[in-house]
């Protein structure tokens, strides 16, 4: 038998490909699966050593746990299981680790040999994450189906991952050629993420992991293998996991944050209520067009982890949006002289996808934008210019919105009742989101929330030719009919009013910066409009709950319609007990308190 050479890549598995196709850790020198019936070997060693599907039977939320995503196909098998046996409306959470992922090619390759669950790979695979360091959420609505895959080392997942599992695969390359999957460490880890009645199955019988599982009290039995493989594991812990019935919640503001909270809320099974003082996008996410781009810091490893997150997760979500994305790419300019030492920094970091930060040059940046630059810039790739009509609209449309100013919340035994300004009671809700940027202060004092206010302005042009997102400082962002520009920064101030003052502030950077571009738009009609920002001292957002059954997300600055998305489900995943997809440490540094 012969194998293709390996990958060079320090971060792959370095793969070994045999001339029937299966695929082999060049890393550790085991198989990933049989190459005789891998995913015969996966249903029965996993799935049937789980009790699926009758295991999730009458279940209304099931979660597995894997150690050693590989390929895919364990996963992969699980949902075609589920899909056939899926209860009622029942959602499936996956956790799984992997050190040394593969690329969406070699992963396509590996899992061409299994036709029968061709079109679940091929959902999977649509989604099939980078391979930055860090957690990674995909999800399969259709099928009610949430994966988080944590790409590092096991130690470092395990310690982060906020969940408990329901069942665990336990597949990494065996115990004698990848000890440290399998330590005491790991096997007391993988016990503190079992909940009450957790099943868990592995192909390995070694000793050691006996010994480890039955001390974390586990009934571990050796059960009759499958293929070559005399004997494989199952284990059980005592125990039923007891379920309860979906909260009601209520979310006030239905601006991006409102938005994305509604939505996560949707997904795990919730019937959230919107109240709203105006209407939909009253303040800062009012305005005919938004950049989603990241934070970007050159030193700090939690900002720009949880901004890379953040934005693949974005695009995730806004590309499901007919008509969302505005237009892909956004050029960040060098303004000082420090910044291309800083955007040097970042394009290295190993927190972005291959070509999603690229250098320019000014020679560059010129021709990206047809007109003269003195400096070069930072592309930021995955970055886009969004329509955040058509993001609200999609996100709230299958929501209830109340119209009404929100005046007073009151705590009682059964939950939070909250009052508008004339008295009247809004209703009583086990769970309320404070969501409604700047104005959360009013509801919340002591949040060390800061106003500053902006005004932009845009041009109007059925005619005019979409022209390249832009930041700098200030920016310059296509609305798919005009030039939205701006935008002013006024600090401490809660009422801003639209001025001419403030458009000829940003006449005057715009010009300044892009002469050429300000030229084609300088004669078209010109809109204004202020809104408020809601900042904070150390410039992140404010996600978490303030006491039981009162919860926060704002201080999203100007990142908001990046960070959103992915904070909501964190927030939405604590309030329902379900996995979250940030690192436990991101969730804490967040935290109201």
């Amino acid at each position: 038998m012969t194998y293709d050479a390996p990958d060079a890549n320090p971060s792959s598995p370095q793969l070994l490909w045999a001339e029937d196709g299966s695929p082999r850790s060049g890393r550790f020198g085991d198989v990933y699966f049989s190459k005789d019936d891998g995913l015969s070997e996966t249903r029965a060693v996993f799935l049937g050593g789980c009790n699926m599907p009758e295991v999730w039977h009458g279940r209304t939320r099931f979660t597995v746990g894997e150690l050693g995503f590989g390929t895919g196909l364990n996963i992969i098998a699980l949902i075609d299981l589920w899909r056939r046996h899926r209860p009622g409306d029942g959602l499936l959470h996956v956790f799984s680790v992997e050190g040394y992922p593969l690329t969406r090619a070699e992963a396509e390759r590996a899992l061409a040999a299994w036709p029968d669950v061709a079109d679940t790979a091929s959902a999977l695979l649509e989604q099939w994450p980078s391979q930055r360091p860090g957690f990674h959420r995909l999800d399969l609505p259709q099928w009610g189906v949430t994966i988080d895959l944590a790409i590092g080392e096991v130690e470092w997942a395990l310690a982060q991952w906020q969940g408990k599992a329901d069942a665990w695969f336990l597949d990494g390359f065996s115990p004698a050629l990848n000890p440290g999957m399998w330590s005491e460490d790991i096997m007391d880890a993988v016990a503190e993420h079992s909940a009450d009645g957790c099943h868990l199955a592995t192909f390995t019988v070694a000793g050691a992991v006996r010994r480890a599982l039955t001390a974390n009290g586990f009934s571990v039995a050796k059960c009759p293998g499958h293929g070559r493989k005399r004997e494989r594991l199952e284990a059980r812990r005592e125990g039923v996991r007891p379920t309860a019935a979906p909260p009601s919640i209520a979310i006030i503001g239905a601006g991006i944050a409102g938005s994305a909270l509604a939505r996560a809320a949707r997904a795990q099974g919730l019937s959230p209520v919107v109240i709203e003082a105006r209407h939909p996008g009253a303040e800062a996410s009012g305005f005919p067009a938004a950049l989603v781009t990241p934070r970007l810091d050159a030193g700090d490893a939690f900002i720009s982890g949880l901004y890379a997150q953040a934005l693949e997760r974005a695009n995730q979500l806004y590309r499901r949006i007919p008509g969302a994305i505005l237009a892909q790419g956004v050029l960040q300019l060098e303004h000082v002289e420090r910044d291309a030492n800083r955007y040097d920094k970042i394009a290295a970091q190993p927190l972005w996808p291959e070509g999603a930060m690229i250098r320019l040059s000014a020679s560059d940046a010129s021709a990206h934008l047809n007109e003269k630059m003195p400096m070069g810039g930072l592309m930021m790739a995955d970055a886009f210019a969004l329509s955040p009509a058509k993001a609200l609209e999609a996100w709230l449309s299958d929501t209830p919105l109340v119209m009404a100013r929100v005046e007073a919340l009151t705590r009682s035994e059964d939950g939070w009742t909250l009052t508008d300004d004339e008295g009247q009671s809004l209703g009583t809700f086990d769970h309320v989101v404070l969501a409604a940027g700047w104005g959360t202060a009013h509801l919340r004092p002591g949040l060390s929330l800061a106003p500053v206010a902006g005004q932009a302005d845009w041009t109007t042009d059925d005619k005019a030719t979409p022209e390249p997102a832009v930041a700098w400082g200030g920016y310059s962002v296509p609305t798919g009919n005009g030039l939205l520009f701006g935008a002013t920064h006024d600090r401490g101030v809660d009422a801003p009013e639209p001025s001419q003052e403030a458009s000829e502030r940003n006449r005057a950077t715009l010009s300044e910066v892009l002469p050429v571009r300000w030229s084609r738009h300088a004669d078209a009609p010109l809109n204004r409009r202020t809104a408020v920002r809601a900042t904070t001292p150390d410039r992140l957002p404010i996600c978490g709950t303030v006491e039981d059954g009162l919860h926060v997300l704002t201080g999203l600055g100007s990142r908001g319609f990046c960070a959103a998305p992915l904070l909501a489900e964190h927030l939405i995943s604590h309030i329902v007990d379900a996995p979250s997809p940030l690192p436990a440490t991101w969730g804490r540094r967040l935290q109201p308190r």
